[in-house]
């Protein structure tokens, strides 16, 4: 029974109240969009923090210096430092309503109510090992307090049945504290001190309160009712005092904790206060006891402490097998955008969702006990994907060419994933990390579906549900293929393997029925014929069988041999897909590969005896005669094609085409230009985004930009492997230019009367470059290659001309144009000119091997091929590539020609270029060739230096060109003035972001900080390069200084009358100093060198006197 006391007095108890030792006690609060702390006695109101959607329940830990809140928009639980920082989430997924929260620092647990899934959990402090503790009897539990000292756990719930429980915190020993004269009861506080708690009554508008240890008669004392509690919703307790936050009043109040009385409002005018607690370090005493000690109890998951001793438990989903250690077993299925678990932990088989981001659409699973793996498909992003059985540690091992990988089997034994994609109507293999991925069966397949592997038999088993439904089988290798079911089937979706029996199961979705066969095809026997409206999911484990349903939408099992006794494992679920049962107890045996990977160089497959596996190479790469050993490098013929975000390969030298990811780490753009040498096996590529030109070898490594500088957008890139250079047009900057292959050296070879350059092709034995222009009269010409004899080969019935490629064998140009919607030939002058294919959507790159021609189209988003000299027998290669770009094709089998600057660089100092039946000799740009025709200099004779702020660059006025040449200045960031000095060769620059001024050598080495202290804004500089010294101005200290060149000897010479220096120049042979002022009355002053004798030149007609130069021959 439920005594009240009427009179306050009564409830007095004869308590000893401390004043704690150490910090000032802080109130830390949600208010829905923030957590705010505020100090009780002095009002200080500080924001810990903002941006949240709905924050409601909250704890923190003083030890680690964490805050913990829900979220109840978000339907999160999440953590940060008390400071505000490391904002993380820890629990995100299966909860509805997460409305209390609660801290155990002694044993680093986190327990929450949900009155939406009427549970009680538990978990680690970062959300793993997550645990559902309490849920039966349970409406809306709201509140929540522990007791870790006691190992006591205690909630409110307001649901039908309004009460306040308390258990131990493993969840046992469950009992009632209050059932009577309660509606809503909110808060909830526990005061260790005095061994008490209080609670909140939103409705009844009290506070009450009850003693911990009173077990027979409970004593309820009723502290204060109206009009001091409007609509209480959370309580604390520090020292002498109760805390409370008022839904209605928007305020936190305070009141004596023995009287009720001296009532106070701490804060008011809040958003909308919601959990309270006091942050002090006596609200967490320290000074308890951790029951699972220093080693969790010997506990293998869960060491949750008890009345006076601890209990090993499981998370959900884990089966507890001996005292200390749990056994995970659990029922997985997908569910398109989720991926979620069914324990048999727990009487009501509770499915909870695993936590995983971004599934839009999985489809297939499977799993891997000895990792702890989950693996599945998700057929809208195209992708294979895996994460450890919590959700940490997601990852996508595979989302390149991939259409509808539908089906998904892990061999365990050797760790390798198998796939079906019915988009590309392919079973691949990889490593379950993805890597070293190739196609074992490509031919004769009609949207493959489901696929299961017998690792121990070394067989794999699929459904294909084309225009001739069929279950076919063969080796793990892709070896005796046979189809061992082809009658009486319309839709085989699920397929699962009885290791114990030797059978195959199926489900088929249009027979509505569940059969099973021998692994031959053979004793087919219908196990399920009735009630099965659209089953999908099939597996098996001990003696039950399982599905998934898509109609009933629910999960069904029923025995394996009989096909009755059958049971609804969860019902109402959407969108349901595969489904497995997750356990410890595959079979493991040794296979052939466990030893040295079975002698192979890469994939060791499982084979049926008696040759029990064999040796693959990853997609592209031959086997040796040795059939063990993959070749070195890549194929000898390969297509390589960019598409804009990637690089890819295709191997011409295997009976399939399947591309493969260029493997560099490194992110593309708007990758477009493709070029590869031949004779290192690398592959160019420019990105007309990150405005660079890259290389890498084709396995990925040795990644390096090799131009950076002065591109704007690279629509064509040639390499010459014989001659080792690179040529490219920039139809941004109308140029055509060369470099070395390691982008040194580099010059610009055309730059008159180009309009758009697009797609150039080198002929080196010839001596001859071809390129496409698309400008506004549309033409094809053709230069030597290092630029003269240029001439125009084709200029009419043009339109994008974009794709460009040379026949050498054949002696032809060929040429893709995407607005006539042919691929035309010519010979070699562009005479004979004839079509070769049309119409052809739009095509871009296009290039040439052996007896065909390939090329990439933008509006089929695909590559075709077709004979080279009739454009007959068009096939596709590869489709479904959105982005296509260029393509080239390299034969590295095929001897290249002879260098013809192969000999000492043809005599050159600096580049050998080929020229028809000559060779002849270049500088980079801007530089002029020596009077000897072979030798250049380092640096122009006569050029302009200016920046830009972030580059340094020059214009050679030696050469017509007057391209700006980047100076490679390392750490430029806001250059504003330069100056040289020519007897020393070095330049002088200002960088007002570093407030420094710098030197380097002439060619960008050797850069020095000469004045790094005492600047602002330095916007001139001028060298004395006979007294060798420098001058600059500071328009922010409003100063002219001088010190010596290395920075020494530092002086202010002028720092009066000052209002904007500027500009700056020096005349030395006549010792005066000329600069100019925009201030508030602009001018241009003149002083002698030491700063005297100044006077104002030209103070009229001027408004802001930037630039100041003067000419030493005119004097003026």
């Amino acid at each position: 029974t439920l005594t009240k006391y009427t009179s306050i007095e009564t409830c007095m108890f004869n308590t000893n109240c401390f004043l704690f030792p150490g910090p000032e006690p802080v109130l830390l609060f949600a208010n829905r969009i923030d957590i705010r702390q505020v100090l009780p006695h002095r009002s200080e109101y500080t924001l810990l923090l903002n941006n949240l959607e709905n924050a409601i329940a909250l704890d923190f830990h003083h030890g680690k210096e964490l805050v913990f809140w829900s979220d109840v928009t978000l339907d999160r639980i999440m953590r940060a430092s008390l400071n505000g920082s490391n904002v993380e989430e820890v629990v995100s997924t299966g909860l509805e309503s997460p409305g209390g929260l609660a801290i155990d620092w002694i044993h680093n647990k986190l327990y929450w109510t949900d009155s939406g899934t009427s549970r009680i959990e538990v978990a680690n402090l970062d959300g793993s090992q997550r645990k559902v503790l309490l849920w039966q009897r349970m409406e809306k539990p709201r509140a929540i307090a522990l007791h870790p000292m006691e190992g006591k756990i205690y909630w409110t719930d307001w649901g039908n049945m309004p009460c306040i429980e308390y258990a131990n915190m493993d969840g046992s020993n469950r009992k009632i504290i209050a059932d009577t004269h309660l509606f809503w009861p909110n808060g909830l506080t526990i005061d260790y001190a005095s061994h008490r708690m209080y609670w909140v009554d939103a409705k009844h508008h009290v506070i009450e309160r009850a003693d911990l240890d009173i077990t027979d008669s409970k004593y309820i004392c009723e502290l204060f009712p109206l009009p001091g509690l409007p609509h209480p919703f959370a309580i604390t307790v520090f020292e002498d005092s109760l805390y409370w936050t008022d839904w209605h009043t928007k305020s936190i109040n305070s009141a004596n904790k023995f009287t009720g009385k001296n009532q106070e409002v701490i804060r008011n005018k809040l958003h909308f206060p919601m959990d309270i607690h006091t942050l002090h370090p006596q609200r967490q005493p320290a000074g308890g006891r951790n029951r699972c000690g220093s080693n969790n109890g010997g506990c293998s998951h869960l060491c949750l402490p008890s009345n006076k001793t601890y209990t090993c438990a499981c998370p959900t989903g884990f089966k507890k097998t001996q005292q200390q250690t749990c056994l995970d077993k659990f029922l997985l299925f997908a569910r398109r955008t989720d991926i979620r678990r069914i324990s048999f932990d727990t009487e009501d088989k509770l499915d909870d969702v695993i936590p995983l981001a971004d599934i839009r659409n999985a489809v297939a699973l499977d799993w891997d006990s000895s990792e702890r793996y989950i693996y599945w498909t998700d057929v809208t992003t195209d992708s294979i994907n895996r994460a450890k059985w919590d959700g940490s540690k997601q990852e996508v091992v595979v989302d390149t060419s991939l259409e509808s990988p539908a089906g998904l089997a892990i061999d365990w034994l050797t760790h390798k994933l198998y796939w079906t994609d019915a988009g590309t109507d392919r079973i691949e293999v990889s490593n379950t990390d993805g890597s070293m991925r190739t196609v074992l069966i490509w031919e004769n397949l009609d949207r493959p579906r489901d696929i299961v592997v017998d690792p121990i038999g070394g067989l794999m088993y699929w459904t294909d549900w084309g225009a001739n439904p069929k279950i076919e089988r063969a080796g793990m290798d892709a070896s005796n293929r046979m189809v061992i079911i082809s009658t009486n089937l319309t839709w085989p979706n699920g397929l699962a393997i009885d290791y114990s029996t030797e059978r195959l199961y199926w489900a088929d979705a249009s027979i509505k029925t569940i059969e099973y066969g021998n692994f031959d095809g053979s004793g087919r026997q219908v196990l399920i014929g009735s009630q099965l409206p659209h089953p999908f999911g099939l597996t098996l484990h001990e003696d039950r069988i399982y599905w998934t349903d898509w109609q009933s939408k629910s999960i069904q099992s029923a025995d394996k041999l009989t096909g009755l006794d059958r049971r609804t494992l969860a019902e109402n679920l959407e969108n349901l897909m595969d489904i497995h049962m997750f356990h410890n107890h595959r079979t493991t045996v040794q296979t052939p590969c466990s030893v040295n990977n079975g002698g192979c160089s890469h994939l060791c497959l499982l084979a049926p005896s008696p040759k029990a596996s064999s040796c693959a190479c990853p997609t592209g790469i031959n086997l040796q005669a040795d059939s063990k050993t993959c070749t070195h490098g890549n194929a000898d013929n390969f297509l390589v094609f960019a598409r804009r975000t990637d690089v890819r390969m295709i191997s011409l030298d295997i009976p399939y085409f399947a591309d493969v990811v260029l493997p560099v780490s490194v992110s593309m753009k708007n990758t477009i230009a493709i070029g590869v040498d031949a004779v290192e096996g690398k592959v160019y590529w420019s990105d007309s985004t990150l405005k660079k030109i890259s290389r890498a070898n084709i396995n990925g490594t040795e990644h390096e930009d090799i131009i950076s500088t002065g591109l704007m957008t690279t629509d064509g890139l040639a390499v010459d492997s014989v001659g080792r250079k690179i040529y490219w047009t920039d139809t941004g900057t109308n140029r055509i230019e060369v470099a070395n292959l390691n982008g040194s050296m580099r010059k610009v070879l055309v730059w008159q009367n180009l309009d758009s350059p697009r797609a150039i092709a080198l002929f080196h034995e010839m001596g001859y470059m071809y390129w496409t222009d698309w400008g506004e009269h549309a033409k094809l010409e053709r230069s030597s290659m290092d630029g003269s004899d240029r001439v125009v080969l084709i200029n009419n019935n043009l339109g994008w001309p974009n794709g460009l490629a040379i026949d050498k064998a054949g002696s032809q140009l060929l040429w893709a144009d995407a607005h006539t919607e042919r691929i035309e030939a010519s010979d070699l002058n562009g005479s004979n000119r004839r079509t070769l294919v049309s119409p052809v959507q739009h095509p871009y790159g296009l290039t040439l091997l052996g007896p065909h021609m390939y090329w990439t189209d933008w509006q089929s988003r695909s590559i075709h091929r077709a004979d080279k000299d009739t454009g007959a027998n068009t096939i596709t290669v590869r489709s479904n590539l959105p982005g296509l770009m260029d393509i080239q094709a390299v034969d590295r089998a095929r001897a290249l020609g002879f260098n013809k600057c192969g000999r000492r660089n043809g005599g050159c100092s600096h580049l050998c270029l080929p020229r028809h039946n000559v060779t002849s000799c270049a500088c980079p740009t801007g530089i002029l060739l020596r009077s000897d025709g072979r030798s250049c200099d380092n640096l122009p004779e006569t050029y302009l230096l200016f920046s830009n702020r972030v580059s340094v660059r020059r214009i050679s006025l030696d050469t017509n060109d007057h391209t700006d040449v980047y100076v490679p200045v390392p750490e430029l960031h806001n250059v504003i003035s330069l100056d040289y000095d020519s007897v020393e060769r070095k330049l002088y620059y200002t960088d007002v972001s570093l407030d420094v001024i710098r030197r380097v050598n002439l060619d960008g080495s050797n850069m020095e900080t000469v004045i790094s202290q005492g600047l602002k804004t330095t916007d001139g500089l001028a060298v004395d390069w006979v007294a060798r010294n420098m001058y600059w101005t500071d328009t922010g200290r409003n100063t002219i200084e001088v010190a010596h060149l290395d920075g020494t000897s530092r002086k202010v010479l002028v720092n009066n009358s000052l209002d904007e220096p500027r500009a700056i120049a020096v005349f030395p042979s006549k010792g005066f100093l000329f600069w100019t002022d925009w201030g508030h009355i602009a001018k241009i002053e003149r002083a002698y060198l030491d700063g005297t004798d100044r006077k104002v030149l030209i103070n009229t007609d001027l408004g802001w006197p930037n630039g100041l130069t003067l000419d030493y021959d005119t004097r003026r």
